[in-house]
C-alpha cells in the first residue's frame, strides 16, 4: 500500500515528465514553407504569453489578430459573414420543420381531425400540430443552451477565469436559447394539457383541468420542471461573467433535459428503466455533440488559428466520446420500444429508426473527415494564402481566413445540417406510435421496468442480469480514462504508475457491476434484503477500492502541466474543483461522517425510503448517494489523492470506530423493528415465492449489523500502515535536517539555552 502524500507531491511527479504539446506532432503533416510547423518536442506551455500566442509563423497581417480577444480590429466583422449566418440558420428551421412534417405524415403521427361522434373530444388541429413544432424547438433550444454553455466553459479562450469576448457572445446567445427553451416547454405544457382534456386552446386551460392533469400525468410536471430550470439559467447567463458560473449552468442545462426523458414513451411500459436512462445519455450526449458543434461554427469566424485548434481538439475527443453514447443509448432504446427485428422494416417507428440511424452513420463519417483532414490542416497552419495582400485589399481589418479554415467551417455547416435534420427526427419519433405499447397491464411491470423474477438462489443472483444503463456507462468511462492515464504515464518514461493501485480501482469498478447489474439489480428492486446487500457494497467495499486507487493523482500526473492555448486546461479544472471550498467543506470530519453514517437513519426509517424507490430516477439518486457517500468519508481516512487538511490519524481512527458503532446500531434498529420499512412500496409488489416482508427486513438488518467488521478491520490495517510510514518518512527528514545543520529543533533549543546563559551572565557583571 502507497504512502499519503501531501498534495505537493501529488501535483508534482517525482521524476521531470517531458512536456507535452497542445497537438500531437506525429498526427500533423509535414510543415510548408509558408507556414512551419513547431518543433516535435516543444512545449505547449511556449505559448502562454499573449505575445508567445501570436501566430509567429503566419504573415504579419495575420500576427495583427488578438490571440486572447479573438476579435477583429478595430470591431468590425467581414461584411456578410453575419447575413451568412442567419441566411444558414433559417435554412436550417426550414429543413428541420419540412423534416418534421414528413416524418408525422410517412410514420403515422400526424393528427387528424376526429369522427363526428367524437368531435367533444378533439383538441383541434392547432394543438395536434403544435406539440411536435413545440417539441421541435424545446429540443433545438436546449440543444443551443447546452453547446453554447459548455462551449463557454471548456472549448472557447479565457483568462484569469473569465471568458473572452467569444465567451461572453457565447453566453449571451446561451442566455437567449435557454428563453427560448423556457417559452417551448410552458408551449408544450399548454398543448400537452389541451391533447390530454381534449379541448381546444384556450378552452382547456381551466384552474381544475390543469390540476387534474398534473395530479395525474408526469409529463406536464415534467415540462413545468424544466420550464423552471431553464429560466434560471437562462438569468444566470445572461449576467454570468466567471467560467465556474458557465460551468455551473451547462450542468443546469444538462438536468434540464433529463425530466423529458423520464416521460413520454419511457414512462408506465416495460423496459422504463432501461428506456429512461438510456434515454437521458441519448439526450445528453446529443446536445453536447450538436450543440458544441453549433456554438464552434459560430465563435470560429472569430477566433485565432491557435485558439481555433484548441477548441476544435477537444471538442473531437468529446464528439467521439458523444458518438459511442449516442449509438449505445440509440441501440437500447430501439431495442425496447420496437421488441424485434420484424418492426424495425414494418413500422412507422422503425422507418424513422433506421432514417435516425442512417444520420448517425453520416455523422460518424464527417468526424472521420475532420479529425483526418481539416483538423489537421487548421493545426499545421497549411494553405493559409497572402494573407497580407487580402489585408491589403481590405484595407488591414479583414482576418487572415485560410483555405483551410473555410474548409473545416463548410465541412462544419454540413455536418450541422444533418445534425438538425437529426433532432427533427427525433421530435417526430416522439409523436410516433411505437410498436410496443406504451402500457402495461402487469402492475410489477409497470412499477420495476421488467417482470418478478424468479425465486432467488445463490446462482440467480449471478445470473439474473439487469443491466444498469447509468452505472455501466460511468464504469466504461471511469475504465477507459484510468487506463489510459496509466498508459500515458507508462509511455512517458515517467515515474511508473503502481499495479496495487490499478488493481484496487478496476477491482472497485467491478464492485460496482456487481452491486448494481447483476442479479443483486433484478432482486434488489423487490426484496430489501438484497437492496441492504447492494448498500454495503456501494458504501463500503467499492469505496475503498476506488480511493486506494487515487484516480485524482493519476490525472494530476498525467494531464499536461501546461496550459493550452489560452484556454483553461482540464488539469487546472481538476486542481480548482480539488482545492475548492466546497470540497474542503464537505471534506472535513463533520459532514463526510455525517454523509456516511447519518444518511442511512433520515432515508430508511422516514418515509423517503418507500416513495424512492418509487420511481427510478430517485432510486438511482439512492444508490448514487451510497457511492459517494462512501468514497468521500474512505478518501478523508485513507485517501492518496490531494485535498483539503485532513484530521490527524488517531482522529481519523476514532471515526472509523464511530461509524462502525453507528452501523451496528442501525442494523440492531431494523432487525428490531416491528414496522416494514418501505411498506407503501413492497406491499406493491405480490412476491409468489420468499417469507414474509418482516423475515426479509430482519434478514437485511442482520447484514447490516455484521457485515461491516472485515471491510472496517481493512481500512484500520490501511491507517496505521499509513500511519507508520508518515512517521517514517518525517524521522528521515528530520535527520537530514540534523546532518545538514538547518534549523534543527536541538540546535535552536540550544541556541536558546544559550541566550539565557548569556543574559544571566550580563546581569551578574
Amino acid at each position: 500500500m502507497d504512502p499519503e502524500p501531501s498534495v505537493a507531491s501529488a501535483v508534482q511527479p517525482a521524476e521531470p515528465a517531458p512536456a507535452t504539446p497542445a497537438w500531437p506532432a506525429a498526427d500533423l503533416p509535414a510543415p510548408t514553407a509558408k507556414a512551419p510547423a513547431p518543433a516535435a518536442g516543444a512545449p505547449a506551455a511556449a505559448a502562454d504569453t499573449p505575445a508567445q500566442r501570436a501566430d509567429s509563423s503566419a504573415p504579419a497581417a495575420q500576427a495583427s489578430v488578438p490571440a486572447a480577444g479573438g476579435s477583429v480590429p478595430g470591431g468590425r466583422e467581414r461584411p456578410g459573414r453575419g447575413r451568412a449566418v442567419l441566411v444558414g440558420a433559417a435554412a436550417a428551421v426550414v429543413a428541420m420543420v419540412t423534416t418534421l412534417v414528413l416524418v408525422l405524415e410517412l410514420g403515422g403521427g400526424a393528427p387528424e381531425p376526429l369522427p363526428p361522434e367524437l368531435a367533444g373530444a378533439d383538441p383541434g388541429m392547432v394543438t395536434g400540430w403544435g406539440l411536435p413544432i413545440s417539441r421541435l424547438l424545446f429540443d433545438a433550444a436546449g440543444t443551443v443552451t447546452v453547446g453554447t454553455l459548455l462551449a463557454t466553459a471548456f472549448l472557447l479562450p479565457a483568462a484569469g477565469g473569465r471568458p473572452g469576448s467569444v465567451g461572453r457572445r457565447m453566453m449571451r446567445a446561451g442566455s437567449v436559447a435557454a428563453w427560448v427553451w423556457c417559452v417551448a416547454a410552458l408551449a408544450q405544457f399548454m398543448f400537452t394539457v389541451s391533447d390530454l382534456i381534449g379541448r381546444p386552446l384556450p378552452e382547456a386551460l381551466t384552474w381544475r383541468s390543469v390540476r387534474n392533469v398534473l395530479d395525474v400525468v408526469p409529463q406536464p410536471r415534467a415540462l413545468l420542471i424544466v420550464a423552471g430550470v431553464t429560466a434560471i439559467v437562462a438569468m444566470g447567463a445572461g449576467v454570468a461573467r466567471k467560467l465556474d458560473t458557465a460551468a455551473w449552468l451547462a450542468i443546469g442545462a444538462i438536468v434540464a433535459l433529463l425530466p423529458m426523458t423520464m416521460t413520454g414513451h419511457a414512462h408506465g411500459s416495460g423496459g422504463h428503466d432501461l428506456a429512461s436512462i438510456s434515454g437521458g445519455v441519448h439526450a445528453v450526449g446529443a446536445a453536447a455533440w450538436v450543440g458544441g458543434l453549433v456554438a464552434l461554427l459560430v465563435a470560429g469566424r472569430r477566433l485565432s488559428r491557435l485558439e481555433l485548434v484548441t477548441a476544435v481538439t477537444r471538442y473531437s475527443r468529446i464528439a467521439g466520446l458523444c458518438l459511442v453514447a449516442v449509438a449505445a443509448s440509440g441501440l437500447i432504446n430501439a431495442a425496447v420500444r420496437l421488441g424485434g427485428w420484424g418492426a424495425l422494416v414494418d413500422s412507422g417507428y422503425g422507418g424513422v429508426v433506421l432514417a435516425k440511424s442512417a444520420a448517425l452513420v453520416l455523422l460518424a463519417g464527417f468526424g472521420a473527415a475532420h479529425r483526418r483532414r481539416t483538423i489537421r490542416r487548421v493545426a499545421a497552419g497549411q494553405d493559409s494564402g497572402d494573407a497580407a495582400d487580402d489585408g491589403a485589399r481590405t484595407g488591414g481589418w479583414r482576418p487572415a481566413w485560410s483555405v483551410s479554415r473555410q474548409l473545416f467551417l463548410r465541412l462544419g455547416a454540413v455536418e450541422t445540417a444533418i445534425m438538425a435534420v437529426a433532432v427533427a427526427l427525433a421530435a417526430g419519433l416522439s409523436r410516433t406510435p411505437t410498436p410496443v405499447g406504451t402500457e402495461t397491464e402487469d402492475p410489477v411491470v409497470r412499477l420495476i421496468g421488467f417482470p418478478m423474477p424468479p425465486k432467488p438462489t445463490v446462482a440467480r443472483l449471478f445470473t439474473e442480469i439487469r443491466p444498469d444503463v447509468l452505472f455501466l456507462t460511468f464504469v466504461v468511462l471511469a475504465g477507459w480514462l484510468y487506463l489510459r492515464g496509466v498508459w500515458r504515464l507508462w509511455r512517458g518514461g515517467g515515474t511508473p504508475w503502481p499495479v496495487g493501485r490499478t488493481v484496487c480501482f478496476l477491482l472497485g469498478l467491478a464492485v460496482i457491476v456487481l452491486a448494481t447489474s447483476s442479479g443483486l439489480g433484478s432482486y434488489g428492486r423487490v426484496l430489501f434484503s438484497v437492496h441492504m446487500a447492494q448498500h454495503l457494497l456501494l458504501m463500503m467495499i467499492a469505496p475503498i477500492l476506488l480511493v486506494l486507487g487515487a484516480p485524482a493523482t493519476l490525472a494530476l500526473r498525467a494531464l499536461p502541466a501546461g496550459v493550452t492555448g489560452t484556454t483553461r486546461s482540464a488539469r487546472a479544472w481538476l486542481m480548482r474543483v480539488v482545492n475548492s471550498r466546497y470540497l474542503r467543506f464537505i471534506s472535513s470530519p463533520v459532514p463526510a461522517f455525517t454523509l456516511y453514517a447519518l444518511s442511512m437513519f433520515v432515508l430508511y426509517l422516514t418515509p423517503i425510503y418507500g416513495w424512492a424507490l418509487r420511481y427510478h430516477l430517485s432510486h438511482l439518486a439512492i444508490m448514487v448517494h451510497f457511492l459517494a457517500a462512501g468514497y468521500l468519508f474512505f478518501w478523508v481516512l485513507i485517501g492518496i489523492d490531494p485535498g483539503p487538511h485532513r484530521p490527524s490519524h488517531p482522529a481519523r481512527i476514532v471515526m472509523l470506530f464511530l461509524a462502525m458503532a453507528v452501523h451496528a446500531f442501525f442494523g440492531v434498529i431494523v432487525m428490531q423493528s416491528t414496522e416494514v420499512i418501505g411498506a407503501s412500496y413492497y406491499e406493491l409488489l405480490p412476491r409468489p415465492w420468499g417469507g414474509t416482508l418482516l423475515d426479509d427486513q430482519q434478514l437485511g438488518g442482520g447484514m447490516a449489523w455484521s457485515f461491516g467488521e472485515v471491510p472496517s478491520l481493512f481500512v484500520l490495517a490501511a491507517l496505521f500502515f499509513q500511519w507508520a510510514r508518515t512517521e517514517e518518512r518525517r524521522a528521515r527528514a528530520s535527520d537530514a535536517r540534523m546532518d545538514s545543520g538547518e534549523d534543527d529543533a536541538h540546535e535552536a533549543y540550544n541556541r536558546y539555552l544559550a541566550s539565557l546563559h548569556g543574559s544571566n551572565t550580563r546581569r551578574q557583571g
